[in-house]
Parts: C-alpha cells; sequence; structure tokens
C-alpha cells in the first residue's frame, strides 16, 4: 500500500471493480443509465455480510454522500434502483437481526459497553498499542477512512427526527464533530491530517477498493440505520454505542501513534476523542437516549440492537485484522502490507 498524490480538486471517487454479479449490475447502471437494474432475487440468495452484496450497497449509499466521477447526481433516488436496494438491506438486516440479540433493554446492552473488558485478546487497539507495527497502522487508518472522511455525516440524519432535549443534546454532540464551526478542527479534517502524517492518500473514498466487506459492513449500517427513520432508534443506539467505547480505544491507539512516530497530525485525532468522547458519552447516554426514550419508550429495544449491531460487526472486522496482522498478512483485499 503505497501513498500516491493526491488531486486535491478531486471531490467525488472512482468506481471500484465490482466483485461480483450484484455490484457489477449496480456498478452498470450508474455509469449507463439504460442498462436495467440488477434483479431483486440476487439479493436474496446472496451471502448478507460477502463482498458482492456490501459493495453493491455501499456504491447505493455513496449516492447519498458524494457519489462517483462520472455518475449522475440524479440517480441518488432513481425508482429503478430503490427495489434492489431495498432488498440488499433487507438481506442484510435480517441476518444482523438473527445474529444480535433480540429484545434487550437499554441497559442490557450498554452495561456492557461501560466496563472495560480485562480480555484485550480481540482489541485491534490493544495490539497496535502493543505489537503493532506502522504498516499496520497505516492499514487500520485507510479502512477507517471509508467512514472518518465523512465522520459525523451519517449520524446527523436522525436530527430531524429527535425533538426536544434529545435533539439539542445531539446537535451539541455533532457541533463538536464538525469541528464547533472551525474547518480545521472537523474531525473528518483531523483525520484526513493522520492520513498525511501516515504517508495515505487522503482523497475521499481512496481505499474503497481494497477494503473486505467486513470493513464496508460497518460504514454501511450506519447508512441503512439513517435513511430509514422507522430505524431512528437504532441509529441512536449506534451512536451512542460508539460514544461509550470511543475513549478507552482512542488512548490506546493515540499511544500507538506515538510509540511508532507516526506523527503529531496522526496522535491527535485520537487524543482529542479521548477528551471529547469521554464528555459525548455522558451527553448520548443521559440526554439522547434519555430523552429519546422520554418521549419515544417503544424504540428502547431499537436502541440496544442499534448498539449490539455495531458490536457485532465491530467485533467481525476486530477478528479479520488480527488474523491477518497476526499472522503478518495485509488485511486488505489488495496490496503489499508490510512490503510497502
Amino acid at each position: 500500500m503505497t501513498a500516491t498524490t493526491t488531486d486535491r480538486r478531486r471531490t467525488e471517487p472512482a468506481l471500484p471493480p465490482p466483485r461480483g454479479p450484484l455490484s457489477a449490475g449496480v456498478a452498470a447502471v450508474l455509469t449507463a443509465p439504460h442498462l436495467p437494474p440488477p434483479g431483486v432475487s440476487g439479493a436474496a440468495a446472496a451471502d448478507p455480510y460477502g463482498d458482492d452484496l456490501q459493495l453493491a450497497l455501499y456504491l447505493l449509499y455513496e449516492l447519498h454522500y458524494r457519489g462517483f466521477d462520472g455518475v449522475d447526481d440524479d440517480l441518488e433516488w432513481d425508482p429503478r434502483l430503490q427495489p434492489l436496494r431495498r432488498a440488499l438491506e433487507e438481506r442484510f438486516l435480517g441476518a444482523l437481526r438473527a445474529d444480535v440479540p433480540a429484545g434487550r433493554s437499554v441497559e442490557e446492552a450498554f452495561g456492557e459497553l461501560l466496563v472495560e473488558s480485562t480480555d484485550h485478546r480481540g482489541s485491534p487497539a490493544y495490539y497496535l498499542e502493543h505489537e503493532g507495527e506502522l504498516w499496520q497502522l497505516r492499514e487500520y487508518a485507510a479502512l477507517r477512512s471509508l467512514y472518518h472522511l465523512k465522520e459525523g455525516d451519517p449520524h446527523v440524519w436522525v436530527i430531524p427526527r429527535l425533538r426536544g432535549r434529545a435533539k439539542a443534546a445531539m446537535v451539541a454532540v455533532e457541533y463538536d464533530e464538525f469541528g464547533a464551526g472551525r474547518a480545521e478542527h472537523l474531525h473528518a479534517q483531523l483525520f484526513a491530517d493522520l492520513m498525511e502524517d501516515l504517508g495515505l492518500d487522503t482523497a475521499y473514498g481512496h481505499y474503497l477498493e481494497v477494503a473486505p466487506a467486513v470493513a464496508l459492513a460497518t460504514v454501511n449500517l450506519i447508512t441503512l440505520l439513517g435513511l430509514r427513520r422507522a430505524l431512528r432508534g437504532a441509529l441512536v443506539g449506534h451512536f451512542a454505542s460508539v460514544e461509550v467505547t470511543s475513549s478507552p480505544g482512542s488512548r490506546r491507539l493515540a499511544e500507538a501513534m506515538r510509540r511508532t512516530g507516526a506523527g503529531p497530525a496522526a496522535e491527535r485525532f485520537y487524543t482529542e476523542h479521548v477528551e471529547a468522547d469521554a464528555v459525548h458519552e455522558q451527553v448520548v447516554r443521559n440526554d439522547v437516549i434519555g430523552g429519546m426514550l422520554a418521549d419515544e419508550p417503544h424504540l428502547e429495544a431499537d436502541v440496544a440492537f442499534g448498539a449490539d449491531a455495531t458490536v457485532f460487526l465491530e467485533d467481525r472486522l476486530a477478528a479479520h485484522l488480527l488474523d491477518a496482522w497476526r499472522d503478518g498478512r495485509s488485511a486488505l483485499r489488495a496490496g503489499p502490507g508490510h512490503t510497502g
């Protein structure tokens, strides 16, 4: 994985190569809109966590963010693509509902997250803090860039769906995510600065091609929850689980950047999150979740589901990263890993 010169004039990423019939069909429609989209039957038979379905879903979702180079913006809500997107979502969502605990309370879901485990064998942050090499930190940042270069954006969709205390608290937290009014303090910009320190390409979506399905799924989940008003409780659960677990992991990653000499901007991104997310955790749990459930108590199981689904997908990504790194292999779909 070598750094390339970023074309700072380019704002839309290139379409990546397809990974199967679903993603090939979606890419074909995006580049030649006169072609028919893939049938929904293919989605029902696809691996819900596999490369083909996750990339197809990612391509459709990115139309709601910056789109792709050469793809017409009007395809964002093209009615021909909506049945396929819904079928892909239902396949993914159905698998998640089958794989995570059902009907849990918020206390049950978050009680586990509020206590940092003493068993660190499944933690990429712990591994990077104590054993990680610079090439592994670069891979970690490359994969996380798919979210962090748009950090905060997917969660904003929940704001119009909240009211009162929950809305005010959510806006307050997001205000910090977006730099408190200063562009250079945007968390997305801070992550781009981190990538520069690591010698990575900072172009939005640059590393999509090398991201495995387990990484795509963690980002797709946020957009799925964000675009469906019916899943607003789950989106809040997702957001809260990230804020609750962020501070300890960020502290470890800051130390990993310091130990490997990654650079001041690389270290700063995570030290910023240690401090900010420790405060955010309290606001999100007490006011965003508390305010939402005071208004809509029937959403409690959805909030818990959002948190549990997030943990489930993050655990799958963690296992993928650690299996590869402990074996001396790259965790990317392609790339030279530590030889780059």
